[in-house]
């Protein structure tokens, strides 16, 4: 399995490089291989170079410059892998560079509008604390996923993107229409870190086996410490 990491250098608060290191684990712990590569500021992508491409969360700062070079030098790319139904998934400050815009006061940090999604800096407080959510990744299968959030902007979604999931407890997007995340094809965006895939391993299977186009589910594994840490996630969100 091939996965391109956007801006690691950059975009990696909240202890998400965590989300790699269980992608990497659990193929090899299955026999898949696994490759990682990064990919940074001023460095353009191919659409065949990964199965997976990710993007974690950043300072307001560093996040201003990712979205410059996400429009200039990546976006054509990522438009490609999204047309070809392939797997993009994006953690809080990435998950608001796929929309189409970030609004910060008088300033406007572009999108690349992969998401049909707003974020606006409003008055208020931050939206912290353990969150979980409902999602349908398969049609009558549902599950929870469970997380931390912590982000100041608030997000609308249009009427082109469906949200992720439904929020259980916490805040979700805007911490008024109770959801969280977004979701187009394989395209997904969230604010649940801390990191989120060590909290919910089934999910990370799920991205692997997508990502691969695999039509089976991937062999099962040992999880018992896996299940204790998505068990303890849902506690401290209180589902």
């Amino acid at each position: 399995m091939r996965v391109c990491a956007l801006y690691p250098d950059l975009m990696n608060i909240y202890a998400d490089r965590g989300n790699l290191v269980l992608l990497e684990r659990r193929c090899e712990w299955r026999g898949i291989g696994f490759e990682l590569r990064a990919s940074s500021l001023g460095e353009r992508l191919s659409a065949e170079e990964a199965d997976l491409f990710y993007i974690g969360g950043g300072q307001d700062r560093d996040q201003e410059r990712c979205a410059l070079d996400l429009v200039e030098f990546k976006r054509d790319a990522l438009y490609e892998v999204a047309g070809r139904g392939g797997v993009i998934l994006a953690v809080c400050g990435g998950y608001q560079l796929l929309g189409r815009s970030y609004q910060l006061g008088e300033e406007t940090l572009p999108g690349i509008g992969l998401l049909d999604a707003v974020t606006i800096r409003e008055e208020g407080p931050r939206l912290i604390g353990n969150v979980a959510i409902e999602v349908e990744l398969r049609p009558g299968e549902r599950r929870v996923l469970a997380g931390f959030e912590n982000h100041g902007g608030r997000t609308y979604l249009g009427a082109g993107t469906e949200p992720l999931g439904r929020v259980l407890k916490g805040h979700g997007n805007n911490d008024s229409d109770g959801y969280e995340g977004a979701r187009d094809r394989g395209v997904i965006g969230t604010y649940l870190h801390g990191p989120l895939l060590p909290k919910n391993a089934w999910f990370a299977d799920w991205l692997i086996e997508t990502a691969l186009g695999l039509q089976e589910p991937v062999g099962p594994l040992d999880d018992e410490l896996e299940a204790a840490a998505h068990a303890d996630a849902r506690r401290a969100a209180g589902v």
